[in-house]
């Protein structure tokens, strides 16, 4: 449950105090998730009062001055309705990378053949910057699901498989390449000492007659 309170700081200044721990559901058990959670929690806020909000120790917490009741409460009561379906919030790569503890790579090569269903995209601007990114985002059932059932495990073991297989019938094709192009050098060898024999067709007759003496 959210805790609210007032606490001192080191200046006696007497400040105002409200925690959010984050369910397990929400986070995954990732502090990058739980960092995309602030920003995205931040956002929803009045910009004046965006930074009062912070993570500590896996929670968010939400401090202003004494003097400041009236936004304190009704900061309190936007970051309440917020959290009400954060768990639900889709996935962003760097949180999903982190959650399952995968790489760039990975994630992309995974998207791209369908194994890690994508949930839909995003854009968003970047800071300080007129250009834009789109990006996949995901179901954060669904990552919880790979993650249960230890998916990226397989997966891993699926692509050494292919990636061993592939080779393998790399090596066979160069080895038939390199058989064929012997065969071809070999019938191409014949033809030039055919060839040469019939240039000399006659050329026991010619000694015959005795004109090379």
């Amino acid at each position: 449950m959210p805790k609210t309170n007032t606490r001192k700081k080191e200046s006696d200044t007497p400040e105002l105090m409200r925690e959010w721990p984050l369910p397990v559901a929400a986070t995954l058990g990732s502090s990058v998730r739980v960092k995309g959670i602030l920003q995205e929690i931040r956002s929803r806020l009045p910009s004046a009062v965006r930074k009062s909000l912070d993570m500590e120790a896996g929670a968010l917490t939400l401090i202003m001055p004494e003097t400041s009741k009236t936004a304190f409460r009704a900061t309190s009561s936007a970051v309440s309705k917020a959290l009400e379906d954060i768990a639900d919030l889709p996935i962003i790569p760097r949180e999903i990378e982190d959650i399952l503890t995968i790489t760039a790579s990975e994630r992309k090569r995974w998207l791209e053949d369908g194994r890690l269903p994508s949930a839909g995209t995003r854009t968003v601007r970047l800071q300080g910057r007129a250009r834009r990114i789109t990006f996949h985002v995901f179901d954060p059932r669904v990552v919880e699901d790979l993650l249960d059932r230890g998916a990226v495990d397989a997966w891993r073991e699926d692509d050494a498989a292919a990636k061993a297989e592939n080779r393998r019938r790399a090596a066979y094709q160069a080895k038939l390449t390199r058989s064929l192009r012997n065969k071809q050098k070999s019938k191409r060898a014949k033809h030039e000492a055919d060839d040469a024999a019939a240039s000399l067709n006659g050329w026991d007759e010619f000694g015959s007659d005795g004109l090379l003496r």
